[in-house]
């Protein structure tokens, strides 16, 4: 498996800390709100890593973080706390805000067929753990306190910080990030922060510096430590991370490790716009799975949008780029619908479906090439012939079998799922056929037609396929 290193700027080819095991930590979803499509586009790729390392043979221990605390509205520690004010709109508790959007991210998750991490951790549940990590850095000199705001770290301690995005420090202006009183340095960030001596927030804990929160970063390095250990393979999250929250990430968790490389690459993916334009609120270009639901798509038509751009590359999603999508994917089902249909007598597609499958794994092995493989299924789809043969069939299942478990598209899944009606009418059909009862075979087809399926007569028989 060959990557694009951040923190390298160059291909990498990944090399496991510990045999055949691969540790990724993928940056998890802040539940304070509705999860919009954008948010799901990193998950998208991160799930094909995944598939794509497993059929390399590597056994792969995946932990994503849920952001329930401590995540402000500014990533300069300023602002409400996300899910405070969350709640605040819904009239709710942090805590009722963070599981109503939990169950909708499990949900929307199934919804997309990603495969579920190895841990999955809410930074609630690791609070005494995120204290202690900073009493250790406190032990180290790290840390300072700024009275009546909160624990930072002291980035000047420091000789590489901010080599993840190669950060000018020297040439950041005062704007570059908001500066909070009493902090030492521009770059400085907050552990631990106090909660406000004249309101109760819904999540507050006591530590030994006073009331209050961890600071966002804190989690991630804390979780990961937690479930991966001190050093990881690849770690994942989206471009906008780079400067300030994976920044940070490195180093308070290496001022802890003693210098050790938290983790050998970090793969961030570039974000999807909407009719070319960032997504706003105010402009109301924010769209949900649901939105994508309720006009007739599905969260599938969006994932194979998703990999049909590279994740290194901005996207675009509109109606229409959507709709080329679904008759994508709708191609692709109505071809797989041929392994349940194989006829005698037909011609052969003569398709190396080994070879196919080998340079299929190739282009996800190359920097994660989702353009690549979707096109070369594409090809190999063109040149299978209206029907496929009984001695064809078992490779060309096969072949389908491992695009779902590198794509998790669910080929093999939604082809045979028809009714018993509509079995009984195309076996009712085909029998009118044979009859040459054609008025019969006629209105059987109509009736096939409004149950949604499209029927085609071959000299060898009938095949169907969705409309």
């Amino acid at each position: 498996m060959k990557l694009y290193n951040t923190l390298t700027r160059q291909i990498d080819t990944l090399k496991p800390l510990q045999d055949n095991i691969v540790k990724i930590y993928t940056c998890g979803i802040t539940v304070y709100s509705h999860p919009h499509i954008g948010n799901w586009v990193g998950y998208i790729y991160w799930d094909v890593l995944q598939r794509a390392l497993l059929a390399e043979g590597y056994q792969v221990e995946r932990t994503q973080n849920f952001t329930d605390v401590g995540h402000l509205t500014s990533d300069d520690d300023n602002g409400e706390d996300k899910m405070e004010k969350g709640a605040k709109a819904e009239g709710l508790t942090a805590w009722d805000v963070a599981e109503r959007y939990i169950e909708i991210c499990d949900s929307e998750s199934d919804s997309l067929n990603l495969l579920k991490p190895t841990h999955l951790i809410r930074a609630t549940s690791l609070i005494q753990q995120q204290i202690d990590f900073v009493s250790k850095l406190e032990e180290k000199g790290y840390v300072y306190s700024i009275p009546e705001d909160g624990i930072y770290f002291d980035t000047s301690k420091l000789d590489d910080y901010g080599k993840l995005a190669r950060l000018d420090i020297a040439g950041l202006e005062a704007g570059a990030r908001v500066s909070v009183e009493g902090k030492k340095n521009i770059t400085d960030f907050a552990l631990w922060k106090f909660s406000p001596k004249d309101s109760k927030r819904d999540m507050q804990w006591e530590s030994p510096w006073g009331l209050g929160f961890p600071g966002w970063h804190l989690e991630c390095s804390v979780i990961a430590r937690q479930t991966l250990g001190d050093q990881i393979d690849i770690h994942c999250g989206g471009i906008d991370h780079i400067p300030v929250h994976h920044t940070n990430e490195i180093a308070q968790t290496e001022s802890l490790t003693g210098k050790k490389p938290f983790s050998q690459i970090w793969v961030h993916n570039n974000h999807v716009k909407v009719d070319g334009t960032k997504m706003s609120k105010s402009i109301g270009n924010i769209y949900t799975l649901d939105d994508i639901i309720a006009k007739g798509y599905s969260p599938m038509d969006f994932k194979m949008l998703v990999l049909s751009k590279h994740y290194r590359t901005e996207g675009n999603f509109t109606w229409e780029i959507l709709e080329a999508a679904h008759n994508r994917l709708q191609n692709w089902r109505n071809i797989a619908s041929l392994r349940w249909q194989a006829l005698p007598g037909t011609q052969t597609s003569n398709i190396n479906y080994d070879e196919q499958l080998n340079d299929l794994n190739t282009k996800l092995k190359e920097d994660l090439d989702t353009p690549g493989a979707l096109a070369l299924i594409d090809e190999s789809f063109s040149k299978i012939n209206v029907t496929i043969t009984p001695e064809e069939q078992t490779g060309f299942s096969t072949f389908l079998e491992s695009i779902d478990s590198l794509l998790g598209l669910d080929l093999c899944g939604s082809t045979p799922n028809i009714s018993p009606e509509i079995e009984k009418t195309l076996a009712d059909r085909s029998k009118a056929r044979a009859d040459k009862n054609w008025a019969e075979s006629d209105k059987l087809r109509t009736e096939l037609n409004n149950l949604g399926l499209e029927v085609k007569d071959t000299p060898t028989g009938q095949i169907w396929s969705y409309i």
